[in-house]
């Protein structure tokens, strides 16, 4: 970096031979390349978490028909095993900040593993709705931590230059988990899917074992010996971590001045605009209406004539294309085009959704209806998965400083999770109400997300993490 701010100020010794610096660069590449592999490694660990997000998430829709002709469980019966699971995921997000903390990233994915483990086997037993209930609750509070824990790891260890690329891998596994339990499900009985979640879990914790932990997470627990061979370990055996060794140790410094924070912290004027973006963007992602448009997904594949399981795995297949698509753009053109992009998306498929209803409701243009509600659906989940599905979990990552990211984490996957809650409960109701002003509502929240992207939300690409969290306080 010295070296760079010499030549832009043309300060620069030019008659260096440039035989040296072309072998330097040679081994930084080197060097480089063989952290990176590591870095790849401990995030493909990671993101067995994710899957495992997206595992339980798609849990309930192919397990519905042969759990509740099994177990003989009523509509209203089956509506509580599937919402619960929000409500165990508020209740490891409002926890997720303090163990992650405490005992460290790693640590916390370990815990949470065991603790999905323990949901699918309870799930596997289950005879009655109560221990269905209570394993479903598991995997809940279990996910809750990893949403929060990952995204924070992925992020702590990236190179700032990977980092939005290889972020994306959070979401891009979660819908890939999705995916697979809409495919495995078609062919499976309930019981022998629910062992299937315990395998990424399992990966996961054997993963554990061969992966550094967070050298951000070192050097702020006060780890010093550890955070230096992490970070050098993440970096290349080769490689120079001197500057960035010493901006990490720089920043820690500075915050280990500051008080034990509290929630109220979060209103400071140095953080406050950081709540603002990280809770403003969850709530566009959660009340856009995404998990309205997926609850109804199966009954509008119905009423166009698609079985409602090939539908599933249609929606959830492109999903895991358009975010692998998303992933290779958003370190070249960065996080808010593509979060704008996305939210002109998702408000196409909103007025695309919303007209079908409205034609149908007048019994017009009969034909075009199933038409206009398929294409508002497909348009709604691949613009959310290239923008708003993977992005707020990324700039969660990136805004917080370290001293106030475990409660202002916390706040905002606990915020996230209460609007996947509320958006599903509520639905059923909306929809009754009004079915085409139930998503014209949806895109109301859409155009609001495209102003707010537009006001409020910083650019992060390029910069590490202690630039981006000094450019917010300013």
């Amino acid at each position: 970096m010295a070296a760079k701010q010499e030549v832009e100020k043309g300060n620069a010794n030019i008659t260096e031979p440039l035989i040296v610096q072309e072998k330097q660069g040679e081994a930084q590449i080197k060097s480089n390349n063989g952290g990176l592999r590591m870095v790849l490694l401990s995030i493909f660990v990671a993101v067995c978490g994710s899957f495992e997000f997206g595992s339980c998430a798609g849990y309930s829709a192919p397990a519905q028909y042969g759990i509740m002709n099994e177990l003989g469980l009523s509509y209203s019966q089956y509506s509580v095993f599937g919402s619960i699971l929000s409500i165990g995921a508020m209740i490891g997000a409002i926890s997720s900040g303090w163990i992650a903390d405490s005992i460290g990233r790693k640590g916390a994915m370990r815990m949470s593993s065991m603790v999905c483990i323990a949901g699918w086997i309870t799930v596997y037993l289950s005879f009655g709705s109560v221990s269905l209930d209570s394993g479903r609750f598991l995997l809940g509070y279990g996910i809750g931590i990893l949403s929060y824990v990952i995204p924070v790891f992925i992020a702590e260890i990236t190179p700032k230059n990977h980092r939005g690329t290889l972020a994306t891998a959070n979401q891009l596994f979660i819908v890939t988990g999705l995916f697979i339990a809409f495919v495995v499900g078609a062919f499976v009985t309930w019981r022998t899917l629910a062992l299937t979640g315990i395998l990424p879990c399992m990966v996961l914790l054997v993963g554990l074992f061969f992966i550094p932990e967070s050298p951000r997470w070192l050097a702020r627990a006060g780890y010093e010996r550890e955070f230096k061979a992490e970070l050098q370990k993440l970096r290349g055996v080769e490689a120079d971590i001197s500057e960035e060794e010493a901006e990490i140790q720089e920043y820690m410094v500075t915050h280990q001045l500051l008080p034990k924070v509290g929630i109220m912290v979060l209103l400071d004027k140095q953080n406050v605009r950081s709540v603002i973006v990280g809770v403003g963007l969850m709530v566009f992602q959660q009340f856009g209406g995404y998990n309205g448009i997926v609850f109804y997904a199966d009954q509008i594949f119905v009423s166009a004539g698609v079985p409602p399981n090939l539908g599933g795995i249609l929606y959830s297949s492109l999903q895991v294309i358009v975010t692998a698509f998303g992933a290779s753009l958003i370190d070249r053109l960065g996080r808010r085009p593509l979060l704008m992009v996305s939210a002109f998306g998702l408000l196409l498929g909103c007025l695309l959704t919303g007209i079908s209803f409205f034609l149908k409701a007048h019994q017009l243009a009969p034909n075009l209806v199933p038409i206009l509600a398929v294409t508002g659906i497909m348009v709604h989940i691949g613009f959310y998965s290239v923008g708003l599905g993977p992005i707020p979990w990324l700039i969660m990552s990136e805004i917080f400083p370290l001293h106030v990211k475990a409660i202002a984490g916390s706040l905002v996957t606990l915020v996230n999770w209460f609007g996947a809650w509320a958006v599903s409960y509520t639905f059923n109701f909306l929809m009754n109400w009004s079915s085409h002003g139930t998503f014209f509502g949806y895109a109301f929240v859409c155009a609001a997300a495209i102003v707010f992207i537009i006001m409020v939300v910083p650019e992060t690409k390029g910069q590490t993490l202690e630039e981006i969290q000094a450019s917010m306080n300013r």
